[in-house]
C-alpha cells in the first residue's frame, strides 16, 4: 500500500510539473518574426525605439495573440532597459497574459534573478495571483527549487501561505513537486526561516511533514521537525 501511495504521489508530481511547464508560453520564433512596432522593439530589447514609438503615441499595453504585452515579451527576453522604457511610457507592470502570467512569475519560473529584481523595482508585485493554478510567483519558484528567487520574493512580500487551487502552498510544492535534493531543501529552509506555516495541510489533510516522510526526503523531514512540524 505504501508503495502504491508513493507511486500515485509521483504521478501527481509529474503531472503538475508538465502542466506548469505547458502553462507558460514564451514568444515563439514565429511570434517574433511577426511582431511589429513595440512588440518587435521589445523582442529585440530596443529601448531607444520603444521611447521613440511611445512618444509618437504607440500604446504600451497592446496585446499579441497570446495576450502578452510588450512588457511580457521584454521580460521573457531579459531585456531590462526595454522593460524600464515600457513602464516609463505607462505599461502596466502587473498585467497578466492569457495564461495569467505576470512579469514577476515569468522571471521566477526562468530563475532569472536579475529580471525579477528589475520587475520588482518597476512596481510589479510579488503578491499577484497568477497562472491557471491560482498560484503565485513564490509557489512557482518553490516548486522548481529556485531558492534565491524564493528569498527575493519573500523579501518583496510574496505571500508565504497562499494556497493554490491544487490545495498546495509554496512550502508544500517544494516537497511534492521537488526531488528532495539540495535545491528544494534549501527552498524549504528559506520558507521555514521566513515563517511559513509548517503545519498547514493539503486538502487531503496531509501535513508537510507527512508528505516529506512519504517520499523519503530525510533532509526535509529533519528541517520540518526542527521547525516544530507535526
Amino acid at each position: 500500500m505504501h508503495r502504491l501511495l508513493c507511486h500515485a504521489a509521483g504521478l501527481v508530481a509529474i503531472a503538475g510539473l508538465a502542466g506548469a511547464a505547458a502553462a507558460q508560453v514564451p514568444p515563439s520564433p514565429t511570434d517574433k518574426a511577426g511582431y511589429t512596432g513595440l512588440f518587435a522593439a521589445a523582442a529585440r530589447g530596443d529601448a531607444a525605439q520603444i521611447k521613440t514609438l511611445t512618444a509618437r503615441g504607440a500604446k504600451p499595453d497592446g496585446r499579441d495573440a497570446h495576450g502578452r504585452t510588450p512588457l511580457h515579451v521584454a521580460a521573457y527576453g531579459g531585456h531590462h532597459e526595454a522593460m524600464r522604457a515600457l513602464v516609463a511610457a505607462g505599461a502596466n507592470p502587473n498585467a497578466l497574459e492569457h495564461d495569467r502570467y505576470d512579469v514577476v512569475t515569468i522571471a521566477a519560473v526562468a530563475n532569472d534573478l536579475a529580471t525579477l529584481q528589475v520587475a520588482l523595482t518597476l512596481g510589479a508585485s510579488a503578491g499577484n495571483v497568477t497562472s491557471r493554478y491560482d498560484g503565485t510567483a513564490l509557489i512557482a519558484a518553490a516548486h522548481l527549487g529556485h531558492a534565491e528567487v524564493v528569498r527575493t520574493l519573500i523579501r518583496a512580500g510574496g505571500p508565504l501561505d497562499h494556497v493554490n487551487n491544487l490545495g498546495w502552498t509554496a512550502l508544500i510544492e517544494s516537497i511534492v513537486l521537488g526531488d528532495g535534493g539540495a535545491r528544494h531543501t534549501d527552498t524549504l529552509a528559506a520558507l521555514i526561516g521566513a515563517g511559513a506555516n509548517v503545519n498547514l495541510a493539503d486538502r487531503n489533510g496531509r501535513t508537510p511533514l507527512a508528505l516529506a516522510q512519504a517520499r523519503g526526503y530525510e533532509a526535509m523531514v529533519q528541517r520540518l521537525r526542527q521547525a516544530g512540524a507535526r
